[in-house]
């Protein structure tokens, strides 16, 4: 993605379309995103863009919970 990304204050789209409960801040920028929950992400889609240039499409935020 080579768009230039919103300001902080925009949220993610992901969080327009997901339950208010599972919103929460990017990992790296802050910016509101879906987070929590099925497909939640710790990162939003612009801090992500450049993981998946480096790493590819497969890579998968993994719960360290056990």
């Amino acid at each position: 993605m080579t768009t230039v990304p919103p300001p902080i204050t925009e949220p993610d789209p992901s969080a327009l379309v997901c339950p208010g409960d599972r919103i929460g801040l990017c990992a790296v920028c802050q910016r509101k995103t879906h987070k929590y929950g099925s497909g939640g992400s710790p990162l939003c889609q612009w801090c992500m863009a450049p993981v998946m240039e480096r790493w590819g499409p497969g890579v998968r935020y993994v719960s360290t919970r056990v």
